[in-house]
């Protein structure tokens, strides 16, 4: 396993609540502040409202922030996390790192997390395989590593921290939304304070506040899925002696009644252990302290000092919305849509929910894009979600298949597995979470829809830099235009022609400065690009709207469909 051993001793990013010896977890409390519509007794105004401060909210403030869009973000709670509960999401994927990159707080995750890209997998006593995800492909071109844990209370006080940095966005604590209404000039909020109510009127409202939002049956939206009988016992652990640092998985563990056991190092030297439970387990029963401590002396053996963190039971569902864009609202993370944990498909497609809407409001809101541009958050984001159900769904079943035929494919696959390479690909204990393809949407045209990687670059003038550095921020470049094996003179013309969107010229040779170098031809590769003159139009969210190959495809006819420029006006 790739671990960040030197963090793991004494983090190098403090931000005033870390662990702290004997006392847990000590979450900050962000004041309340009486907003200007309860001070005044009017009826607030604004662009874009973010009901929820978790993660896919926070995340959608950072970077409309960094867009330089005005938003109000309203959240009940006064801290990040969860009071007295357990920290929850661990496990951030590469897309989701690059996107904290963009957003300026990746360094900051970095030195607090573990880095990890290799596990081991076992059945009984025996492993049946390992893997690293780093020499797999869509992982192996960026900067950024194929996953980082940390408890997920870090990331989001990471967020606020950054969002205070930039400006734009007013966070408002201990602000409780307690009314919605669609009107025609916007939806109309009706917010709780520790002070009164007041109501905000907004010109678009994203629901951010998780599986149990009220704002899906104000809205009048549905979900469809299933609830799973499935039952895990999580127990946070710290250990006087720690094992290696590596992710295990056991199908069948032998000091869990032959039950699947997960095991995870997150920040702060401590151990996420997720035990399976028989279905007909009792909660209160089996997250009992003394329970819990007898299981982890089997695992770990009775002589090993470990110290509890926290332990609780959990049961996952999986549901989806029926749309995610309702008039001028719009649904992300868990509101959108519950995925169980498996593969780390949850938070992470939250992650990715913020970053997709993000651009897509920002250039509506600056007049670049016509609204309906905001329906194809619904074609993108929708699709991902009913992939990442589908793919954690089959896990789930193959980590407790059901007796009958289901189970003896899983027995099978399981014996062969350890002596067979071609049986690995079957063995399916989680299918980590990657950046999902866009086939459905309008705004990706042909050789679109792919996330492409943050590679590293060189500028002309010898100075590093990597695809992050080139995506466009703000302003009018809401696209950017990579040409590779174009000449100077048709590189010109299509720069004139594509004003104001930037246009680099990508060589995999020294250029004069002005060139971007990619000596590895580490972007075509990430492009999806064949040999020879072509061009890759990217989003700011780093997904490829269009590609093409030199001078058979126009560029031009892709901005047009990337940005619905073309398309019939919508209504909200």
């Amino acid at each position: 396993m790739t671990a960040n051993t030197s963090t793991y001793a004494a983090a190098a990013y403090t931000n005033g609540y870390e662990f702290s010896e004997g006392s847990g977890y000590q979450l900050p409390c962000y004041p309340f502040a009486a907003p200007p519509e309860l001070l005044e007794g009017r009826v607030g105004r604004c662009a874009v409202a973010i009901v929820g401060g978790g993660l896919a909210g926070l995340t959608l403030a950072c970077a409309l922030a960094r867009e330089g869009i005005a938003a109000v973000l309203l959240d009940e709670d006064d801290t990040v996390g969860v009071k007295g509960a357990s920290s929850r999401g661990i496990c951030y994927t590469q897309k989701s790192l690059e996107i904290f990159q963009r957003l300026g707080i990746y360094e900051r995750i970095a030195a607090k997390g573990v880095q990890w890209s290799t596990g081991r997998t076992f059945r009984g006593d025996e492993e049946v395989y390992g893997f690293d995800l780093q020499r797999q492909p869509g992982f192996e071109l960026s900067v950024q590593p194929p996953f980082i844990n940390l408890q997920q209370f870090y990331i989001e006080g990471f967020l606020v921290e950054r969002i205070a940095e930039l400006g734009h966005v007013d966070l408002r604590w201990s602000q409780r939304v307690t009314g919605f209404q669609q009107r025609d000039d916007g939806a109309l909020l009706e917010v709780e304070t520790p002070a009164g109510s007041y109501r905000l009127l907004a010109e678009n409202v994203v629901d951010a506040t998780g599986s149990r939002s009220p704002l899906r049956q104000w809205a009048g939206a549905r979900m469809t899925g299933h609830r799973s009988d499935d039952r895990w016992c999580i127990a946070d652990i710290r250990f006087a002696d720690p094992p290696p640092l590596e992710r295990h998985t056991w199908v069948e563990a032998p000091f869990n009644e032959g039950r699947a056991v997960w095991q995870h190092l997150m920040g702060d030297g401590v151990w996420r252990i997720d035990y399976q439970m028989a279905p007909d387990a009792d909660p209160r029963e089996i997250s009992r302290e003394d329970v819990v401590r007898e299981r982890l002396a089997r695992q770990f053996g009775a002589e090993r000092e470990v110290e509890v963190m926290w332990v609780g039971p959990w049961m996952y569902r999986s549901e989806c919305i029926d749309a995610m864009v309702h008039g001028r609202l719009f649904f992300i993370g868990d509101a959108a849509k519950v995925v169980s944990p498996f593969g780390a498909r949850g938070g992470n497609t939250g992650i990715a929910d913020a970053d997709n809407l993000a651009w897509k409001l920002a250039a509506v809101l600056r007049g670049q894009a016509p609204r309906a541009l905001l329906n194809t958050f619904h074609d993108e984001r929708h699709e991902a979600a009913r992939e990442n159900l589908c793919v954690s769904d089959r896990t789930a079943r193959f980590m407790r298949a059901p007796a009958g035929p289901e189970r003896v494919f899983r027995d099978a696959v399981l014996a062969l597995a350890r002596n067979y390479p071609f049986a690995r690909a079957f063995v399916n204990t989680g299918r980590m979470a990657v950046a999902n393809r866009y086939t459905r949407s309008p705004a990706c045209g042909a050789g679109g829809g792919v996330s492409v990687q943050n590679v590293a670059l060189r500028r002309g003038d010898g100075s590093a830099c990597v695809l992050n550095d080139l995506v466009p921020r703000g302003g009018p470049q809401v696209l950017l235009l990579c040409l590779f094996g174009v000449g100077s003179e048709a590189a010109l013309e299509l720069a004139q022609r594509l004003a104001p969107y930037p246009v680099h010229c990508i060589s995999a040779v020294d250029r004069p400065p002005g060139q971007i170098i990619d000596a590895e031809h580490s972007l075509r590769r990430a492009c999806l690009l064949p040999p020879g003159p072509a061009w890759a139009l990217l989003r700011p969210d780093s997904y490829l709207a269009a590609a093409g190959t030199w001078p058979h495809d126009d560029p031009l006819a892709a901005v047009r469909s990337s940005l619905c420029l073309d398309a019939p006006e919508t209504t909200p």
